[in-house]
Protein backbone atom coordinates (compact mmCIF):
# COMPACT_ATOMS: atom_id res chain seq x y z
CA UNK A 1 0.00 0.00 0.00
CA UNK A 2 1.55 3.28 -1.18
CA UNK A 3 1.09 6.50 -2.14
CA UNK A 4 0.10 10.19 -0.55
CA UNK A 5 -0.58 10.88 2.85
CA UNK A 6 -3.75 12.87 1.95
CA UNK A 7 -5.34 13.34 -1.64
CA UNK A 8 -4.29 17.06 -2.83
CA UNK A 9 -5.47 17.26 -6.07
CA UNK A 10 -6.01 15.00 -9.20
CA UNK A 11 -2.85 15.66 -11.28
CA UNK A 12 -0.63 14.77 -8.35
CA UNK A 13 -2.10 11.68 -7.19
CA UNK A 14 -2.53 10.78 -11.01
CA UNK A 15 1.19 11.25 -11.28
CA UNK A 16 2.38 9.63 -8.25
CA UNK A 17 0.16 6.41 -8.61
CA UNK A 18 1.68 6.64 -12.45
CA UNK A 19 5.06 6.17 -10.44
CA UNK A 20 4.67 3.83 -8.19
CA UNK A 21 2.56 1.44 -10.74
CA UNK A 22 5.49 1.17 -13.27
CA UNK A 23 7.56 0.32 -10.22
CA UNK A 24 5.15 -2.50 -9.05
CA UNK A 25 4.87 -3.85 -12.30
CA UNK A 26 8.75 -4.25 -12.95
CA UNK A 27 8.95 -6.29 -9.74
CA UNK A 28 6.01 -8.00 -9.74
CA UNK A 29 5.07 -6.48 -6.31
CA UNK A 30 0.89 -6.47 -5.70
CA UNK A 31 -0.14 -2.51 -4.97
CA UNK A 32 -3.12 -1.02 -3.49
CA UNK A 33 -3.50 2.90 -4.16
CA UNK A 34 -2.97 4.66 -0.55
CA UNK A 35 -5.03 8.50 -0.19
CA UNK A 36 -6.88 9.60 2.76
CA UNK A 37 -9.89 11.40 1.15
CA UNK A 38 -9.86 13.56 4.18
CA UNK A 39 -7.70 14.02 7.65
CA UNK A 40 -9.45 13.90 10.63
CA UNK A 41 -6.98 13.53 13.11
CA UNK A 42 -4.93 16.75 13.47
CA UNK A 43 -3.02 18.17 16.56
CA UNK A 44 -3.88 21.61 15.23
CA UNK A 45 -7.45 23.50 14.49
CA UNK A 46 -6.38 25.05 11.20
CA UNK A 47 -4.06 21.86 9.75
CA UNK A 48 -4.93 20.54 6.17
CA UNK A 49 -7.81 18.00 6.49
CA UNK A 50 -8.96 17.94 2.54
CA UNK A 51 -10.11 19.10 -0.55
CA UNK A 52 -13.74 17.91 0.01
CA UNK A 53 -14.96 14.73 0.31
CA UNK A 54 -16.42 13.92 -2.85
CA UNK A 55 -14.07 15.50 -4.57
CA UNK A 56 -11.40 12.92 -3.21
CA UNK A 57 -13.23 9.85 -3.50
CA UNK A 58 -14.10 10.67 -6.66
CA UNK A 59 -9.87 11.32 -7.45
CA UNK A 60 -9.46 7.66 -5.75
CA UNK A 61 -11.86 5.84 -7.94
CA UNK A 62 -10.09 7.56 -10.81
CA UNK A 63 -6.58 6.15 -9.44
CA UNK A 64 -8.38 2.91 -9.30
CA UNK A 65 -9.94 2.67 -13.17
CA UNK A 66 -7.05 4.43 -14.81
CA UNK A 67 -4.36 2.34 -13.18
CA UNK A 68 -6.41 -0.78 -12.63
CA UNK A 69 -5.29 -1.17 -8.69
CA UNK A 70 -7.35 -1.26 -6.41
CA UNK A 71 -7.53 1.81 -3.94
CA UNK A 72 -7.83 1.88 0.32
CA UNK A 73 -8.39 5.02 2.56
CA UNK A 74 -9.44 5.80 5.97
CA UNK A 75 -12.84 6.47 7.25
CA UNK A 76 -13.17 7.95 10.93
CA UNK A 77 -16.76 7.83 11.79
CA UNK A 78 -19.88 5.07 10.94
CA UNK A 79 -21.78 6.97 8.58
CA UNK A 80 -18.41 7.24 5.92
CA UNK A 81 -18.08 3.55 5.79
CA UNK A 82 -20.98 3.43 2.89
CA UNK A 83 -19.96 6.60 1.19
CA UNK A 84 -16.41 5.89 0.57
CA UNK A 85 -17.04 2.28 -0.21
CA UNK A 86 -18.71 3.53 -3.24
CA UNK A 87 -15.51 4.86 -4.70
CA UNK A 88 -12.72 2.78 -2.89
CA UNK A 89 -11.93 -1.02 -2.71
CA UNK A 90 -10.41 -0.91 0.86
CA UNK A 91 -11.46 0.56 4.11
CA UNK A 92 -9.23 1.63 6.96
CA UNK A 93 -9.60 2.38 10.05
CA UNK A 94 -7.20 5.01 11.86
CA UNK A 95 -5.01 3.33 15.14
CA UNK A 96 -6.82 5.73 17.37
CA UNK A 97 -9.88 4.58 16.12
CA UNK A 98 -9.04 0.61 16.19
CA UNK A 99 -11.47 -0.03 19.13
CA UNK A 100 -14.48 1.65 17.74
CA UNK A 101 -16.66 -1.24 17.36
CA UNK A 102 -19.79 0.57 15.77
CA UNK A 103 -16.46 2.04 13.02
CA UNK A 104 -15.76 -1.28 12.52
CA UNK A 105 -18.71 -2.88 12.22
CA UNK A 106 -19.97 -0.67 10.03
CA UNK A 107 -16.82 -0.57 7.74
CA UNK A 108 -17.23 -4.75 8.08
CA UNK A 109 -21.14 -4.61 6.68
CA UNK A 110 -19.70 -3.00 3.71
CA UNK A 111 -18.33 -6.23 2.28
CA UNK A 112 -15.20 -4.20 1.76
CA UNK A 113 -11.57 -5.28 3.09
CA UNK A 114 -11.40 -3.82 6.48
CA UNK A 115 -7.55 -3.01 7.25
CA UNK A 116 -7.05 -2.10 10.53
CA UNK A 117 -4.59 0.43 12.17
CA UNK A 118 -3.05 -1.19 15.32
CA UNK A 119 -3.04 1.15 18.08
CA UNK A 120 -0.11 2.97 19.41
CA UNK A 121 -1.39 1.98 22.92
CA UNK A 122 -2.09 -1.52 22.45
CA UNK A 123 -0.68 -4.67 22.42
CA UNK A 124 -0.34 -7.10 18.84
CA UNK A 125 -2.49 -9.76 20.84
CA UNK A 126 -5.34 -6.68 21.56
CA UNK A 127 -6.06 -6.98 17.84
CA UNK A 128 -7.42 -10.05 18.39
CA UNK A 129 -10.69 -8.51 18.89
CA UNK A 130 -10.70 -5.98 16.13
CA UNK A 131 -10.18 -9.02 14.15
CA UNK A 132 -13.09 -10.69 15.60
CA UNK A 133 -15.44 -8.23 15.65
CA UNK A 134 -15.26 -7.67 11.75
CA UNK A 135 -15.48 -11.08 11.31
CA UNK A 136 -18.39 -11.91 13.45
CA UNK A 137 -20.50 -9.09 11.73
CA UNK A 138 -19.90 -11.62 8.68
CA UNK A 139 -16.72 -10.06 6.70
CA UNK A 140 -13.73 -12.33 6.64
CA UNK A 141 -11.53 -9.81 4.53
CA UNK A 142 -9.45 -8.40 7.55
CA UNK A 143 -6.10 -6.50 7.37
CA UNK A 144 -3.92 -5.81 10.10
CA UNK A 145 -1.24 -2.98 10.26
CA UNK A 146 1.26 -2.20 12.51
CA UNK A 147 2.38 1.16 12.49
CA UNK A 148 4.74 1.10 15.87
CA UNK A 149 3.78 1.58 19.88
CA UNK A 150 4.00 4.46 21.77
CA UNK A 151 7.21 5.54 23.65
CA UNK A 152 7.34 8.17 26.09
CA UNK A 153 5.06 11.09 24.88
CA UNK A 154 6.88 11.98 21.24
CA UNK A 155 8.10 8.70 19.94
CA UNK A 156 7.34 5.58 18.78
CA UNK A 157 9.09 2.26 18.80
CA UNK A 158 8.42 -0.95 16.50
CA UNK A 159 8.61 -4.52 18.66
CA UNK A 160 8.71 -6.89 14.97
CA UNK A 161 7.33 -9.61 17.93
CA UNK A 162 3.98 -8.23 17.27
CA UNK A 163 3.69 -9.10 13.47
CA UNK A 164 3.80 -13.02 13.41
CA UNK A 165 1.44 -12.67 16.97
CA UNK A 166 -1.27 -10.84 14.54
CA UNK A 167 -0.52 -13.62 12.02
CA UNK A 168 -1.86 -16.11 14.23
CA UNK A 169 -5.31 -14.29 13.74
CA UNK A 170 -5.04 -15.97 10.03
CA UNK A 171 -5.13 -12.68 8.98
CA UNK A 172 -2.23 -10.58 6.63
CA UNK A 173 0.16 -7.83 8.60
CA UNK A 174 1.64 -4.72 7.12
CA UNK A 175 4.02 -2.87 8.08
CA UNK A 176 3.62 0.58 8.40
CA UNK A 177 6.98 2.31 6.94
CA UNK A 178 5.98 5.69 7.83
CA UNK A 179 3.75 6.27 10.21
CA UNK A 180 5.95 3.96 12.83
CA UNK A 181 8.60 6.98 12.59
CA UNK A 182 6.21 9.36 13.51
CA UNK A 183 7.18 11.55 16.35
CA UNK A 184 4.08 12.69 17.61
CA UNK A 185 2.74 16.13 19.89
CA UNK A 186 5.74 18.27 19.54
CA UNK A 187 5.48 21.60 21.08
CA UNK A 188 4.77 22.99 17.03
CA UNK A 189 1.70 21.12 16.85
CA UNK A 190 2.92 19.33 13.77
CA UNK A 191 4.10 15.85 13.83
CA UNK A 192 7.81 15.20 13.23
CA UNK A 193 9.41 12.04 12.04
CA UNK A 194 12.30 10.11 10.45
CA UNK A 195 11.81 9.43 7.25
CA UNK A 196 15.83 8.35 7.00
CA UNK A 197 15.12 4.83 8.77
CA UNK A 198 12.17 4.29 6.57
CA UNK A 199 14.26 1.80 4.64
CA UNK A 200 15.33 0.23 8.17
CA UNK A 201 11.72 -0.33 9.15
CA UNK A 202 10.57 -1.79 6.06
CA UNK A 203 13.70 -4.74 5.41
CA UNK A 204 13.35 -5.78 9.22
CA UNK A 205 9.52 -6.10 8.28
CA UNK A 206 10.48 -8.12 5.58
CA UNK A 207 12.80 -10.13 6.83
CA UNK A 208 10.23 -11.11 9.89
CA UNK A 209 7.84 -12.28 7.34
CA UNK A 210 5.57 -8.82 7.21
CA UNK A 211 2.69 -10.08 4.51
CA UNK A 212 3.11 -6.25 3.21
CA UNK A 213 4.40 -3.05 3.21
CA UNK A 214 2.18 0.34 4.03
CA UNK A 215 4.23 3.30 2.83
CA UNK A 216 3.70 6.91 2.30
CA UNK A 217 5.12 8.76 -0.62
CA UNK A 218 5.22 11.98 -2.49
CA UNK A 219 7.64 13.57 -5.15
CA UNK A 220 8.19 16.87 -2.91
CA UNK A 221 7.42 15.79 1.12
CA UNK A 222 8.96 19.17 2.27
CA UNK A 223 6.09 20.83 0.72
CA UNK A 224 3.16 17.74 1.45
CA UNK A 225 0.11 19.08 2.51
CA UNK A 226 0.22 16.23 5.38
CA UNK A 227 2.54 14.51 7.31
CA UNK A 228 5.22 15.62 4.87
CA UNK A 229 8.09 14.96 8.11
CA UNK A 230 7.94 11.12 7.59
CA UNK A 231 7.21 10.64 4.50
CA UNK A 232 9.44 8.94 1.69
CA UNK A 233 10.36 10.99 -1.27
CA UNK A 234 8.84 9.26 -4.44
CA UNK A 235 12.34 9.39 -6.80
CA UNK A 236 13.84 6.81 -3.59
CA UNK A 237 10.96 4.25 -3.61
CA UNK A 238 12.24 2.50 -6.86
CA UNK A 239 15.36 1.63 -5.66
CA UNK A 240 14.21 0.53 -1.48
CA UNK A 241 11.39 -1.35 -3.22
CA UNK A 242 14.22 -3.51 -5.51
CA UNK A 243 15.70 -4.02 -2.43
CA UNK A 244 13.20 -5.67 -0.40
CA UNK A 245 12.15 -7.71 -3.22
CA UNK A 246 16.12 -8.91 -2.83
CA UNK A 247 15.62 -9.20 1.09
CA UNK A 248 12.21 -11.26 0.95
CA UNK A 249 13.66 -13.99 -1.51
CA UNK A 250 16.44 -14.39 0.71
CA UNK A 251 14.11 -15.39 3.63
CA UNK A 252 11.06 -17.19 1.98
Amino acid sequence: MAGPCAIEGEDIALRIAEKIVSITDKLNIPYIFKGSYRKANRSKGNSFTGIGDEKALKILEKVGREFNVPTVTDIHESAEAAMAAAYVDVLQIPAFLCRQTDLLIAAAETGKVVNVKKGQFLSAGSMKFAVDKIKDAGNNKVILTDRGNTFGYQDLIVDYRGLPEMQSFDVPVVMDCTHSLQQPNQSSGVTGGKPELIATIAKAAIAVGADGLFIETHPDPANAKSDGANMLNLALLEDLLEKLVKVRRAVI
